[in-house]
């Protein structure tokens, strides 16, 4: 099974010790994130440096934060770097982080993305001719493009960002889909394509899966109740797209969060929700939670994701437990 390893934060832990693990234990992709603390892209850089074959990827970089021309140098420098292992991952991010951390106007992030897309793909086409661009939100003119072949995957969650997937991406990163309503939001990346001559089974669909493993089971599932309550209660893109198949219990996390009631929040998050938004429980339930959602949804490369309410002992269990060469 072709599985990720998302591997953003796990305490003092060198990111690069955890790719060198994660490739010798089978994973086929390595992940890391960038909010606040240290980049992403130098973590990145580190981790293809220490590693031979396996692959490294960005999930996310924002769209905000660094020009079109600045993430097609980056992704031609880790291309190289990594000998061509090198995926780009983007988003849009949100309001909180853009604005509140970088300083920039969260403005038609939908454009955003789909400009930024656009403008790296001819940054990296190689024609050698100069690039003249002239979109919306974005323009660029007079600087030659260079020759690059990196998949971009672009984490779309709305409707609309899912037709930025399916006009422009390689891949999508969904977030917080219950995974028994994802061949349904695939519909909208799959008819973006279509419009645009692109075959839809050639993007891949590559989720972040929140894993929590425990011998205990309860504490395993309570690791997931904190993280669905955390996102539900402070994103509402998030809520939206968990209330797409559990409107009720998604309104009542909101509330509970909106109010300071972190613990109603996640006491809020049902069984059911658990198991439609994640991998929770034993190593062996949670391999065969993980077995059964890859062989009965379309998704084609999971990226295990351990939250980071977890303790050491759950995250330790959890990249054990579901490394593909346990599955």
């Amino acid at each position: 099974m072709d599985v990720g390893l998302m591997v953003t934060s796990f305490g003092d832990v060198n990111l690069g010790d955890i790719a060198v693990r994660a490739e010798s234990q089978g994973y086929d992709a390595v992940w890391v994130g960038e909010l606040w603390g240290e980049s992403g892209v130098v973590q990145a850089t580190e981790m293809a440096c220490r590693t031979d074959e396996i692959g490294i990827g960005t999930a996310i970089l924002n769209v905000y934060s660094r020009s079109p021309a600045v993430l097609a140098m980056t992704a031609t420098s880790l291309a190289r770097a990594s000998e061509g292992r090198f995926t780009l991952g983007l988003g849009t991010s949100t309001a909180t982080a853009v604005e509140g951390l970088h300083g920039m106007a969260f403005d038609r992030p939908v454009r955003r993305a789909h400009e930024t897309i656009e403008l790296i793909r001819e940054f990296t086409a190689g024609t050698g001719e100069a690039v003249e661009y002239e979109g919306e939100v974005l323009e660029a003119a007079n600087f030659p493009s260079v020759e690059t072949d990196v998949p971009i995957y672009h984490a779309g969650l709305g409707p609309a960002n899912r037709r930025v997937v399916g006009r422009l991406c390689d891949g999508w990163i969904p977030h917080n889909i219950p995974f028994s309503r994802l061949e349904d939001a695939f519909e909208e990346v799959a008819t973006a394509a279509r419009e645009r001559d692109r075959e839809p089974d050639e993007i891949t669909i590559a989720p972040y899966v929140p894993s929590a493993v425990s011998e205990v089971p309860a504490d395993a599932r309570e690791t997931l109740r904190r993280h669905v309550a955390y996102y539900v209660g402070s994103g509402e893109g998030y809520r939206r797209a968990v209330a797409t198949a559990f409107p009720t219990a998604a309104d009542r996390i909101a509330e509970a969060w909106r109010e300071g009631d972190k613990r109603a929040a996640a006491s809020a998050v049902t069984d059911d929700m658990i198991a439609d938004l994640g991998v929770a429980g034993t190593p062996e339930e949670a391999r065969d939670q993980l077995r059964t959602l890859v062989a009965e949804t379309g998704i084609d490369h999971p990226i295990v994701v351990v939250p980071e309410p977890a303790s050491s002992e759950v995250t330790e269990t959890t990249i054990e437990a579901l490394a593909p060469d346990r599955l």
